[in-house]
């Protein structure tokens, strides 16, 4: 007897079954397939998952066989610099390509057009060759079911929209005759230090997604910290470059709470929507990923405005607030014997994560414990189980000290706080917290608020007296120190040297905010230098000599001017009314994945793993791969990918199979394989050491502010964007 499933139960199975935890776990390196002589820096599928494009810095875009992993056509495109990205163009029947690259061009090539038997190494004249960009393009989309259109994100500030259907081509970007209209969204005035900033710079993008399921919907990423949602539906028509407009209001706007007053300079390299198009995944340079709602209906993702940030980062303490007591207990549903093994299970994984802070040891695992009470067995606990979780979890974050775990901790005790505010843990813990970011009036009245709490005789009251000495001291060291700055503030604006410039280099955070009050230049600029392990491996390179990009972003005190002159001379006024002014709303994140290093390069990406998008993956500057627990943000595989650094990786469409490229020319395809390790993958078996190594790289991230007038003096200005830097 045959028992013949329904297709949509086959479909669903499928799409359950393709990234099961018990395959992500076992995955393990099949093919290295090469073909490229460069860094790979683009990589994508087709629709049906049997062809893998790529991009690379060799500028050639080579097509590869997912069935036997061979290369099966390898196209010259004439770029003149890297490729950044390339895609299929949807219902061509893969037959047109699409590429975009560091000469600031889109070019599109159209494989059909040859006749006869393809070969192998493909040299053809592009379909079209777009030249309106005047920055490099660092990102394609493309809408499913549509054949006709491209959108390209570029460093010039622009997403432009390419409409094969109306021209092949258009005048390079500040040519006299240059009349294309393309521009979808024109943020060259669109970029924020904080969220309560005005938009005043320009926003250079990085990235840029289409939602699958409401194609209307694009996200884009850029030069801030802030990622936006645009309903295109909702845009003004396509105009020209040659005029800058006043940056369009966008629906949705993304940001971790704790980095959305933060002064140091952000930015993303990654955006991307969940296979449902729910969710969104955000990937910082220097920071770490960080998943979102689009549509937030829940307390695990909250919407604030600049005024909300900096009351949810520090609530006042008990003794300042009215008296609410434990909050109302909520009804849990009948006690069932499945119930009671979970609860079970919520109980052991305290004790376990209880044992780690208590003995200060496996910290993160710990931290994964509560995680997994908290996301993933969270409605089956009540309200005292929830509230000794966050608290115990915002212990075991302060211990770690990881980048920006203090916020966590932060966040943690505001959640027990909603649960009991009489909490004494919760207060501790967050004057623990406070202390720890400087903040030492609001952690002493956290420190007393501990006090009147605490029940008699506890033992808890030499952890308060410590916090109590240890803020005492911090201030009588600050006030130290704020007597040795004045004493040497005559120095300032006397530059002598490149060390009296690196001197004032600083880590994000309050510190960071805080240097950039103490600077005395009105005009500031910012640099970012990016050292490339490989570059352009076609070319000969000097032993002992990296190959860099420099970009600065400029900074007047004074107001800016509100009319910006067009590139070819013709302005539109983008004056900008303070006192209409009204202050943006962002959406917190829901989740944080951390253990990888994103600062070495700007094209790293953060990737859902499959149809159901469970699971979450990110490159790493140390050469190995992540892969998360989306739900949790539990890590649960860590692969060797690259001898430098993974930047891309791309999961099959319907297989359990993912694509990974980075600095290394070749492109690595992992599928299961039962012999694998169920952890690690790669020579390095020591995962926390490999880890902890990571943040310290990104607490080491620095930024760091030139006078304009010392660089003027050396015509910065004029300096080509790459450039050689010799290793001392």
């Amino acid at each position: 007897m045959e028992i013949q499933l329904m297709p949509s139960l086959v479909q669903d199975i499928r799409k359950r079954v393709q990234f099961h935890s018990s395959l992500v776990q076992k995955l393990a390196l099949e093919k290295e397939m090469e073909g490229h002589i460069g860094c790979v820096n683009a990589i994508a599928w087709n629709s049906n998952g049997s062809l893998l494009i790529s991009g690379s810095d060799d500028t050639k875009i080579n097509i590869w066989s997912y069935n036997n992993q061979e290369l099966l056509h390898d196209i010259d495109t004439g770029h003149s610099a890297n490729i950044f990205c390339t895609k299929f163009v949807p219902e061509t029947c893969d037959e047109v390509v699409v590429s975009g690259a560091g000469d600031a061009e889109v070019r599109v090539f159209n494989m059909s057009r040859l006749s006869g038997r393809r070969p192998r190494e493909i040299s053809m004249e592009p379909a079209a060759v777009y030249q309106c960009h005047s920055r490099r393009v660092k990102k394609l989309a493309v809408e499913i079911g549509n054949p006709n259109v491209v959108w390209s994100a570029s460093e010039d500030g622009t997403l432009r929209q390419h409409d094969f259907r109306e021209c092949s081509s258009c005048p390079r970007a500040g040519s006299a005759n240059q009349e294309c209209r393309n521009v979808l969204l024109d943020l060259r005035c669109g970029a924020k230090k904080s969220l309560a900033d005005l938009p005043k710079c320009p926003l250079a993008l990085k990235s840029c997604d289409i939602s699958s399921v409401r194609p209307h919907e694009i996200v884009i990423g850029g030069s801030d910290a802030f990622a936006r949602l645009y309903d295109r539906r909702m845009l003004p028509p396509l105009s020209s470059c040659q005029t800058k407009r006043k940056p369009p209001p966008c629906i949705k706007m993304f940001c971790p709470l704790h980095l959305a007053d933060n002064k140091a300079y952000l930015h993303l390299t990654h955006v991307a929507f969940s296979p449902n198009g729910k969710e969104v995944l955000l990937s910082y340079s220097g920071e770490h990923v960080y998943l979102f709602d689009v549509d937030p209906g829940s307390t695990s993702s909250v919407r604030y405005t600049a005024d909300y940030v900096r009351e949810q980062l520090c609530l006042p303490p008990l003794h300042k607030v009215p008296a609410k007591g434990r909050a109302k207990q909520r009804k849990i549903s009948v006690n069932t014997t499945s119930r009671k093994l979970r609860v079970d299970m919520c109980r052991k994984f305290m004790q376990v994560a209880t044992r780690s802070l208590e003995m200060g040891k496996n910290l993160m695992h710990g931290i994964d414990a509560c995680s997994e009470v908290l996301e993933s067995v969270g409605p089956d606990i009540d309200d005292n189980i929830r509230h000794d979780c966050l608290c115990t979890r915002a212990g075991l974050y302060l211990k770690r000290k990881w980048k920006n775990d203090v916020y966590m901790a932060i966040r943690d005790c505001n959640r027990a706080r909603n649960i009991d505010r009489t909490s004494y843990q919760a207060h501790l813990y967050m004057s623990e917290a406070l202390l720890q970011l400087g903040r030492l009036r609001e952690a002493s009245e956290y420190a007393e608020a501990v006090n009147r709490l605490l029940p008699p005789h506890s033992e808890l009251k030499q952890q308060v007296d410590d916090i109590k000495q240890r803020v005492a001291s911090a201030e009588l060291e600050k006030n130290r120190t704020d007597q040795n700055g004045n004493a040497k503030a005559d120095t300032h604006g006397k530059l002598r040297s490149l060390s009296d410039i690196l001197i004032r280099s600083h880590v994000s955070g309050s510190t960071s905010q805080e240097g950039r009050e103490d600077s005395d230049y009105d005009d500031e600029m910012e640099l970012d230098y990016e050292t490339s392990v490989s570059g352009d491996e076609s070319r000969e390179n000097d032993q002992g000599v990296f190959r860099g990009s420099l970009s600065f972003r400029f900074h007047q005190r004074e107001d800016q001017t509100n009319e910006h002159a067009g590139e070819n001379g013709s302005t539109e006024s983008t004056h900008n009314d303070d006192s209409a002014f009204q202050s943006d709303v962002a959406i917190d994140m829901k989740q944080r994945y951390v253990a990888h290093c994103n600062v070495g390069t700007d094209i790293k990406q953060a990737s859902f793993l499959g149809e159901q998008g469970e699971f979450i993956a990110s490159g790493s500057d140390d050469g190995r791969w992540f892969i998360w627990e989306k739900r949790t943000g539990r890590l649960i595989k860590m692969l060797a990918g690259d001898v430098a650094v993974v930047n891309c990786i791309q999961s099959h469409p319907f297989d359990c199979a993912v694509a990974t490229s980075g600095i290394d020319n070749t492109i690595k395809l992992w599928t299961p394989d039962a012999n694998a390790t169920s952890m690690v993958a790669g020579p390095e078996l020591d995962v926390l050491s490999a880890i902890e190594n990571n943040q310290r790289k990104l607490c080491r991230n620095r930024q760091i502010l030139l006078p304009f007038e010392f660089l003027e003096q050396f015509r910065m200005h004029e300096i080509a964007e790459g450039f050689e830097c010799a290793q001392s």
